[in-house]
């Protein structure tokens, strides 16, 4: 045997794994190190970037004095034809051809090394292979450090040691796997379908820069939850803020790909643009008083409810007021709750625009993404309204009022009603509340934070959605059946840090 694969995510490295391969390749054999999950990082399942996963690769060899080859392989979806994707990955990368005959596979995982036992591979199993109680596998050893064990860095190898040291590792692997809203792929939901989302911000960049553009300070100007960074591009564009740096937040590893994508492709001519993969609730992303401007623009329903509603959005504020400057100004745009919403009226909705099945569906998080697309997108409004209240995270309660019309508060009809047409990202929008605030509580949070409300702050209603999404299909009245106008379905507000504060 010439070569041991050692397939793995490699985040943290062993003195037992040290010890282990220096038996195993018997001072003559490579070891290939297959790094899976190469292009993720900052997620739960992948805390660590590959290239520091390979740093401390290659210094191990060295302490270790083992012949390495690093090779990264990318994510890819689940099969059972992992091992082969694998092979012929590293094939490609480096030109060895690994076989059954000059390789032997070191793994300890049971469901990956039959995989490998398939081909034809002979098994060395790692710390399945010790005499006596097996040692702690690498991810255990990273899930005491995640949870502040410091003995973790007895069973490390120092080569993992040095290189967490060097860079900071150990606090950001530590904020990433205790963060309470990013989920383990580095999404807010594991349903929400990105490609979709992306071209929704670049339709919409151009309406979002026109409301913010009038209370942009020029300096350190961020964008919190910047999506593909379309808005930060009209803001590249403007002469007014071409001494400015520009910097895009975004959590979404999906979408922050694809900022540092439009970056690599030459797309900004500002030099001072740069993204962070951040949560800004996991803890400061910028240094106190060090930001000019603050934009967000459709994020604060996000942290509502992934988070613990008001009490996530006030710390949200709280992160924005302290790192911005004396004189500086956030500005945020989103979805609000009507004024009085919790006041009881009555929905009308059409049975008319299709189906009516005899109940809603409670299978939906169990099928394909395109059947529930399909499914939700044949049923009539009326119908549609059922099978919400099935999928829904939040508590939605109402009262038959006739064959079509139903009596519930004024923020769930318009929880519905501001959804029901995201039919390619129904569970995905299902978790999300939009109407948690009203216009009235956010100026009492903003005050209560210690902004300063410019006179630019207001609630609005979009008038395109009333007229092509509401109107044609719903209608509202009071209880006693007089019409009502439609409320307001969005906020714009411009809170400045006072000069003296």
């Amino acid at each position: 045997m010439a070569f041991v694969l050692f397939p793995g995510r490699h985040h943290l490295l062993t003195r037992f794994q040290a010890e282990y391969l220096h038996r195993l390749t018997d001072g003559e054999k490579t070891v290939v190190w297959a790094v899976t999950s190469a292009n993720h990082e900052n997620t739960k399942r992948n805390p660590v970037p590959y290239h520091r996963r390979e740093a401390a690769i290659e210094r191990f060899s060295l302490l270790a004095g083992v012949r390495s080859v690093v090779v990264p392989v990318f994510d890819t979806a689940p099969t059972d034809r992992f091992a082969e994707v694998t092979l012929k990955n590293i094939a490609a990368t480096t030109g060895l051809e690994l076989t059954p005959g000059n390789t032997v596979v070191a793994c300890s995982t049971p469901e990956v090394a039959v995989l490998y036992e398939r081909l034809g591979f002979a098994i060395a199993r790692v710390e399945n292979d010790a005499v006596g109680d097996p040692p702690e596998r690498p991810w255990e050893v990273l899930l005491r450090l995640a949870a502040g064990d410091g003995t973790w860095r007895e069973s490390a190898h120092p080569a993992t040691l040095d290189v967490f040291d060097r860079y900071h590792i150990e606090k950001s692997i530590r904020m990433v796997m205790n963060d309470p809203v990013v989920g383990d792929e580095g999404g807010l939901t594991a349903t929400r379908d990105y490609r979709t989302y992306v071209e929704a911000f670049a339709g919409g960049a151009a309406r979002k820069w026109h409301s913010a553009h009038p209370f942009v300070r020029p300096g350190r100007i961020v964008d919190i939850g910047c999506g593909a960074a379309d808005v930060l591009e009209l803001a590249d564009r403007d002469p007014a803020l071409h001494e400015s740096d520009l910097i895009g937040v975004e959590v979404a590893r999906h979408l922050f790909q694809e900022c540092v994508h439009k970056k690599a492709q030459g797309v900004f001519t500002n030099p001072n643009v740069f993204f962070y993969r951040r949560n800004v609730l996991g803890g400061a992303v910028f240094a106190p008083r060090s930001i000019d401007t603050t934009l967000s623009f459709a994020l604060t329903h996000e942290i509502w409810s992934y988070g613990r509603q008001v009490l996530s959005v006030k710390e949200f504020a709280q992160a924005i007021y302290a790192h911005t400057v004396p004189g500086g100004v956030w500005i945020n745009s989103d979805v609000c709750g009507p004024d009085g919403r919790d006041r009881e009226v009555v929905l009308h909705l059409t049975r008319e625009d299709g189906a009516n099945p005899a109940r809603p569906r409670r299978d939906l998080a169990d099928v394909d993404a395109d059947e529930v697309t399909e499914y939700v997108g044949g049923l009539s409004t009326r119908a549609r309204l059922d099978q919400f209240v099935v999928d829904y995270r939040f508590p939605l309660k109402f009262e038959p009022a006739g064959e079509s019309d139903v009596r519930l508060s004024l923020g769930e009809a318009m929880d519905f009603l501001m959804r029901k047409d995201y039919v390619a990202n129904w569970l995905s929008e299902a978790h999300e509340q939009f109407c948690g605030l009203e216009f009235a509580d956010w100026k009492a949070l903003l005050a209560d934070v210690g902004f300063e409300i410019d006179a630019g702050t207001h609630a609005w209603r979009n008038d395109w959605i009333v007229a092509h999404r509401l109107a044609p299909v719903a209608s509202l009245t009071d209880l006693q059946g007089r019409p009502l106008d439609w409320p307001v379905t969005h906020i714009l507000s411009v809170a400045r840090r006072p000069l003296n504060g």
